[in-house]
């Protein structure tokens, strides 16, 4: 019997010197990064949160815990890839994934089409499947006034179980 489930994942982290920034696998120039316990992508968080939350299996801080020193500064990109063999365990395909990422600067369109290469491959996924926007807050909020980023995504799933 097939299953469609969804999942919505939220992730926010604040942006600060010294550190990468790192967006969907991709290291991005710019004068900051954001600041996790992790590389802190926040697109990848979302995008497992999803996942995770589509599966009915907690949240990447029951899998991930920050508290836990192997996660110290480890990449999201090969987190995500550990979501994905749980993704396989539990018989799940990634129908589509929807993701957004909310930042002031810098402007992602340039590093879009990698973000989605990135998250197909670690997921097992067609690139057809997995689609990435970036967008702005117009100065409002800790997004808008350059404090931090934030990245929203939506995840179907087909469980064939």
């Amino acid at each position: 019997m097939c299953q469609l489930r969804i999942g919505h994942g939220y992730d926010v982290h604040r942006l600060t010197e010294s550190r990468k920034l790192v967006i969907g696998g991709v290291e991005i120039p710019y004068e900051k990064g954001l600041l996790g316990h992790s590389d802190a992508d926040v697109l990848i968080h979302a995008v497992m949160d999803a996942i995770i939350g589509a599966l009915a299996l907690g949240d990447i801080g029951k899998h991930f815990p920050d508290s836990d020193e192997r996660y110290k500064g480890i990449s999201s990109m090969h987190l995500l890839s550990l979501v994905h063999e749980i993704m396989i365990k539990e018989g799940a395909e990634l129908v589509n994934l929807d993701a957004t990422v909310v930042i002031e600067k810098p402007k992602l369109a340039p590093y879009i089409a990698d973000m989605r290469r990135n998250i197909a491959f670690a997921i097992g996924a067609d690139l057809s499947r997995v689609n990435i926007k970036a967008t702005t807050e117009e100065h409002l909020g800790f997004t808008g006034s350059g404090e931090g980023a934030a990245a929203h995504a939506v995840a179907l799933l087909e469980l064939n179980k």
